[in-house]
C-alpha cells in the first residue's frame, strides 16, 4: 500500500520544472525536496526578484511557487512576468489570503506556518 502511495505521489509532478522563489533558505530547500519527491524533474531556486528574473530570462518553468514577501520586497513583479507568459503559479505566505494585494487575490495561496 505504501509503495502505491509513493508511486502516486511521484507521478503527481512527473517531468515538471518548477520555479521556487523563497528568501528563507531552509524553506526553499524543504520545498525543493518535497517537489522532487513528488516527481519534479527540475526545481529552479531564486531568493529574490532579481534572481527570479535572471532565471526567467533563460528558462520557462512549467509552474512556480512565489513567497509573497522576499525580505521586504514583494514578489508581484515576478507574478506579472509569469502571468504575461501564461505560467501558472501559487503564492506562499504566512499572511494567508489577507496578505495578497487585490489584483492577485483570485490566485491560489498556500498558507505557510
Amino acid at each position: 500500500m505504501m509503495e502505491a502511495q509513493q508511486q502516486s505521489l511521484q507521478s503527481t509532478l512527473a517531468g515538471v520544472t518548477i520555479l521556487v522563489v523563497e528568501d528563507e533558505a531552509i524553506v526553499s530547500l524543504l520545498l525543493e525536496d518535497m517537489l522532487f519527491d513528488m516527481g519534479s524533474t527540475e526545481v529552479l531556486l531564486a531568493s529574490d526578484v532579481e534572481s527570479a528574473f535572471g532565471i526567467l530570462a533563460a528558462r520557462r518553468p512549467d509552474i512556480a511557487v512565489l513567497d509573497v514577501n522576499l525580505a521586504g520586497v514583494f514578489a508581484y513583479p515576478i507574478a506579472e512576468r509569469l502571468a504575461a507568459v501564461s505560467v501558472p503559479f501559487v503564492f506562499a505566505t504566512g499572511y494567508g489570503r489577507f496578505g495578497i494585494e487585490s489584483p492577485w487575490v483570485a490566485r491560489p495561496v498556500i498558507q505557510k506556518p
